[in-house]
């Protein structure tokens, strides 16, 4: 059984944190920066991820929602660096044309706008 503490019980109440991120993760650097904006009827969405291989990056469209994720271990130093972020789109986005690259430890995923939504779809990095 887990002893009551105030940290054990409020823990469940950090809310915003849960939301939007902690400002510990913010403050170290693990939290990724990353930058969407419109430009020529598409959406073009930038993600800091250096340190990653493009075969430790998984993208997953489904339901409207762009789900970003990334996981690099390194056995020499025992250390496993992880992210994930999931994007919703302001507007409806053609799936199928959703493209990305990954080059100097940028991501860039560019979505053009106005399509129909349809079933979940995994989407190739070039590098």
């Amino acid at each position: 059984m887990v002893p009551n503490t105030p940290t054990t019980w409020t823990g469940g109440l950090d809310l915003p944190s849960r939301l939007f991120g902690s400002q510990a993760n913010r403050a170290n650097g693990t939290e990724n920066s990353y930058e969407l904006y419109e430009e020529d009827d598409q959406f073009v969405l930038t993600i800091d991820l250096p340190g990653y291989e493009p075969e430790e990056i998984s993208l997953r469209w489904y339901d409207g929602r762009l789900n970003v994720s990334a996981e690099h271990v390194d056995d020499e130093r025992g250390r496993k660096q992880q992210t994930h972020r999931t994007f919703r789109m302001p507007k409806d986005v053609i799936d199928d044309d959703i493209d990305a690259s990954y080059r100097n430890g940028v991501l860039e995923i560019t979505l053009p706008i106005e399509g129909e939504l349809t079933a979940g779809k995994k989407i190739p990095i070039e590098s």
